[in-house]
């Protein structure tokens, strides 16, 4: 990683924007013909790919709108039309679309196969065509999706393809964390358009479309569920296990079927030791190999237990382990949703280790596959929450007990816009073993129908816990919280859920606290009026105060408090509350005397 690190700070001005020019170390490192170009699906690999990211045409229309009168300029995908790396630096609006188009030649031989492009993720509303063929339509902004246009290509290697993009950003219902039209305090700019990578894979007509396993601990088990699309008589899926490129366990299923690989003295994947296995999954039909893609698997097991003092933990691997981490919102100065490189997304994630933390709560945003490979490689446990939306119900507070309030009545329409993303987010990303915890609510932020909504995650993946509404909100079944976890946010000072009330069925979590800010000058998103839960003038005096925050902390883990979430690794636009300035040049209290402060959180 290079260790040269620079800022840049001017006065801008444009499309509604006032603010400064904030670079990160990586900002001039991505190359706008060909940014991200790693391969962006780690856990399901093919060899034969094209990644279509780098200039696209564009245009700003007016809703119901068409480009035919011609495109305004070049968009760097995948940054998102108002960040500053795309180029384009502009507010779209619900009012307006988001129109691509690129033409671009094959460089895959594509004889005998099916041709798929993906779109990692497209904030809102994305509509494509194929050489002028309308092929498809998604909606949602967090999870990623896939065409088939083999159909639609044309003679030669030239092709076209034209994308429609509208997002309603706040004036709409659909998930989308915290973006608003006017961005202040803790929200923040608007996001339109394609925010991941762009690229192009071929597949043999039935084809390994996912994957994901889950741990049976008790018996030395990996199970694995490989899907295959189109799959017919005769066809069997092999699941190895390598270590080292040496196979060391393997199990022949039929498509579509469970694969239990039962795995010879198995080594288990921890914060500590993330040790990750090697996956080799390969497609027969009438034993002849169709095809065989790449992956990998983690060895572990999440699950709520009571230790001996009667409380209720999280345990990992069959141990109780206090998780302590950062609140992660994923935002970057210059790519806003979209981190500038790899090696930048890789960063935060790194420094989080770093600074000794054993856990990372990712906040009302769904990161690129990528991350979550890193989390994997790197040992870190996540929490992963669901992106918010239609929000506008309150709550009212009963400190250190519970909080209480109306839930949301929203429109048919929009529960099935949460429920249709929520439930592709948790297929998605249940294959990384770095999440543990699913989180469906912030706050009551659009929260509806709580009950209804836990089953349904359940139903989706019972391997995890869940915490039904972090921060408030919670319902009850009889003594019991929904879900697993009941999670309070206090600012500045740690508290916790009463454990006389809740301790015993429930895991207690302290889910927001902190939110120590410190503005550097120089490292600001604008220059004045930056905002903080409570701010100091000095990194002595941040350091001191986090300090007696992390000492408070530790005296409640004896009473039952099972974890703990600090806001935040990084400052945010005007939000000052960062271990780490917006632009990742300044780290605000030293790496290792934060992990100091933090080791007696695991004693």
């Amino acid at each position: 990683m290079r260790s040269i690190f620079f800022f840049v700070l001017v006065c801008l001005s444009f499309e509604g924007f006032s603010q400064t020019i904030l670079k990160t170390p990586w900002t001039d490192q991505a190359n706008p013909e060909a940014p991200l170009p790693e391969y962006p699906r780690p856990q399901l690999v093919r060899d034969t790919w094209q990644n279509l990211n780098g200039q696209w045409d564009f245009a700003i229309l007016p809703k119901g709108s068409s480009p035919e009168g011609g495109f305004a300029g070049k968009i760097t995908v995948p940054f998102p039309a108002e960040s500053l790396l795309s180029g384009v630096q502009k507010t779209v609006g619900p009012e307006n679309e988001l129109w691509y188009e690129r033409t671009f030649d094959l460089a895959m031989d594509r004889k005998g196969k099916r041709m798929l492009i993906h779109f990692g993720a497209v904030d809102w509303e994305a509509e494509l065509w194929v050489n002028g063929t309308q092929v498809g339509k998604h909606q949602g902004g967090f999870d990623g999706f896939s065409f088939d246009i083999t159909d639609h290509l044309v003679k030669g290697k030239s092709q076209k393809i034209r994308l429609r993009v509208w997002d309603p950003s706040d004036s709409g219902p659909q998930p989308r964390g915290k973006q608003v039209k006017e961005p202040k305090s803790i929200w923040y700019t608007p996001v339109t358009g394609i925010w991941q990578t762009v690229w192009l894979e071929t597949v043999p007509e039935s084809f390994i479309s996912s994957l994901y396993s889950v741990t049976d601990w008790e018996n030395s088990v990996q199970v694995f569920y490989p899907e295959i699309n189109n799959s017919t008589e005769g066809q069997e899926v092999e699941v190895s296990l390598l270590e080292g490129g040496k196979v060391v366990a393997s199990f022949k299923a039929q498509p579509n079927k469970p694969a239990p690989v039962k795995i010879p003295n198995p080594k288990a994947w921890s914060p500590d030791s993330p040790f990750l296995y090697e996956v080799s999954i390969k497609l027969f039909q009438s034993k002849k190999l169709i095809e065989e893609v790449k992956s990998y698997a983690a060895y572990r097991d999440i699950r709520m237990a009571k230790t001996p003092d009667g409380h209720q933990r999280m345990f990992l691997n069959g141990k109780p382990l206090f998780q302590y981490g950062p609140l992660d919102q994923g935002w970057w100065p210059d790519g806003l949703y979209t981190a500038p490189t790899d090696e930048a997304l890789l960063f935060d994630i790194e420094k989080t280790k770093e600074m000794g933390f054993n856990m990372i709560r990712k906040h009302v945003k769904v990161e690129p596959a990528r991350w979550y490979y890193h989390a994997d490689k790197l040992g870190m446990l996540v929490w992963q929450d669901m992106p918010s939306g239609d929000m506008g119900n309150r709550w009212e507070v009963r400190p250190g007990i519970i909080r209480e309030g109306m839930n949301k009545e929203r429109t048919p329409e929009s529960e099935e816009i949460f429920k249709t993303e929520w439930k592709e987010i948790m297929n998605e990303f249940k294959f990384f073993p770095s999440i543990v915890v699913w989180v469906p609510f912030n706050e009551a932020w659009g929260q509806f129908k709580t009950t209804e909504i836990v089953n349904f995650t359940k139903a989706q993946d019972a391997s995890r816990l869940i915490n039904s509404a972090s921060g408030g909100n919670f319902e009850m079944e009889g003594t019991k919280i929904v879900g697993d976890i009941m999670d309070l946010h206090n600012y500045p000072d740690p508290v916790m859920p009463d454990p006389k009330i809740f301790g015993a069925n429930t895991i207690l979590v302290l889910g927001e606290f902190g939110g120590l800010g410190l503005p550097i000058e120089g490292h600001t998103w604008q220059l004045k009026d930056n905002w903080g839960y409570q701010s100091f003038t000095t990194k002595e005096e941040l350091k001191a105060r986090y300090s007696i925050l992390v000492e408070d902390l530790a005296k409640l883990i004896p009473k039952g408090l099972a974890a703990g979430i600090y806001t935040q690794t990084t400052d945010v636009e005007v939000e000052t509350n960062g271990l780490m300035t917006y632009d990742r040049q300044v780290i605000k209290i030293a790496v290792e005397e934060l992990k100091k402060l933090h080791e007696k959180l695991y004693k």
